[in-house]
């Protein structure tokens, strides 16, 4: 296979069109600007439709109507674009209907800036929409993943008929990485018997997210639960380096995952014993493994590009087993191997209370 020197969001674009992209539907915002203007060129050549929504809002619901019909359907946006979409998300996620939403980060709150960041792990994994519901929340590390991501979410929505999201930042959206994609891979189909395509031989079918009567809401519900407790039991995912001796486990994703392993491999270096763990869901989050991992003489670092959101699942997965510290930087600004080797340093020698 040939390897091709790619931004992160065009490994990601061309990736989805290999993935049977039919449909594109985004309004344009830095970092993420890349993502549409690739679609604008390429997907229309190869049988999909682009259109630039009116509005973050007029996109998402775009999505809904394109999900119905049972096509693979995408958007993409960053931060505050995100947040305009979180209804439109609640109502996808109530209709169980498969689409791939992209959140190319940035800083905030509020308008915030342009620089990458991770505060928005909180809206990703815990639904920043309205009512009770999950996203699967997928965070690529480099740009091979930014491709290799987006055609596993597109499988796994449709396989799970729920929206998924490829939770990216603006370091990895941005930066130019090779990248390999398979030649002659077709995309996985999948039957969709719920979709709206037209009523000739059978029943209508029909997309709807109102349950005016509480016990059948409630019974909805169940079944929708138990749909998650299913994803929760076969699609975790994870990597791990050096873990096995460790004194001190780094926990990272994204780009702060990448930051993490170059930590590990200069303790190591200097003979610590530092591993690490990057969760690849971050919903569903891999708290077992983690919990497995967590001993009392064990202590845990997460390394982080917010104000410190993920450290509060990984104190949950080690239950108290472990203590677990922050490493991170704000505003847009990344934390540096140095930066969590010293946190590290510190901790192994007692200054952290």
């Amino acid at each position: 296979m040939a390897r091709t020197l790619m931004k992160g969001n065009e490994a990601l674009s061309e990736a989805a069109i290999r993935a049977g992209l039919k449909a594109f539907y985004g309004y344009p915002i830095t970092p993420q600007n890349e993502i549409p203007a690739y679609m604008a060129e390429h997907l229309p050549l190869r049988g999909g439709v682009y259109l630039q929504a009116e509005s973050e809002v007029a996109a998402i619901n775009m999505v809904y109507g394109a999900a119905g019909a049972g096509v693979r359907v995408m958007t993409s946006s960053s931060s505050p674009g995100i947040s305009l979409k979180q209804e439109g998300i609640s109502y996808i996620a109530a209709g169980q209907l498969p689409c791939v939403i992209v959140n190319v980060v940035r800083n905030g709150p509020g308008l915030g800036g342009i620089q990458p960041a991770q505060g928005d792990y909180f809206q990703a994994v815990k639904g920043g929409g309205h009512g009770d519901y999950r996203l699967i929340v997928l965070a690529p590390g480099n740009v091979q993943e930014m491709a290799d991501l987006t055609t596993l979410a597109f499988d796994l929505a449709d396989k799970w008929r729920n929206p998924v999201m490829v939770l990216s930042d603006g370091i990895l959206g941005q930066m130019m990485e090779p990248v390999e994609f398979a030649e002659n891979g077709e995309p996985k189909q999948f039957d969709k018997p719920w979709a709206t395509t037209g009523a000739v031989n059978r029943k209508p079918n029909v997309v709807n997210t109102l349950d005016i009567i509480a016990d059948k809401a409630e019974k909805n519900m169940q079944a929708l639960l138990a749909k998650y407790e299913k994803i929760k039991e076969e699609e975790v995912r994870w990597q791990e380096v050096g873990t096995e001796d460790a004194d001190v486990i780094l926990v990272g994703y994204g780009t702060s995952g990448r930051v993490a392993r170059s930590a590990m491999e200069m303790a190591r270096k200097e003979g610590l014993k530092v591993g690490l763990f990057r969760p690849i869901t971050l919903w569903p989050f891999p708290e077992e493994r983690l919990c497995e991992l967590a001993k009392p003489e064990r202590q845990f670092i997460a390394v982080e590009m917010s104000a410190g959101q993920m450290i509060e699942d990984v104190r949950l997965a080690v239950n108290g087993i472990s203590p677990v510290y922050l490493s991170n930087r704000l505003g847009g600004m990344v934390p540096t191997p140095e930066d969590v080797l010293a946190k590290t340093r510190e901790i192994l020698e007692g200054r952290v209370n």
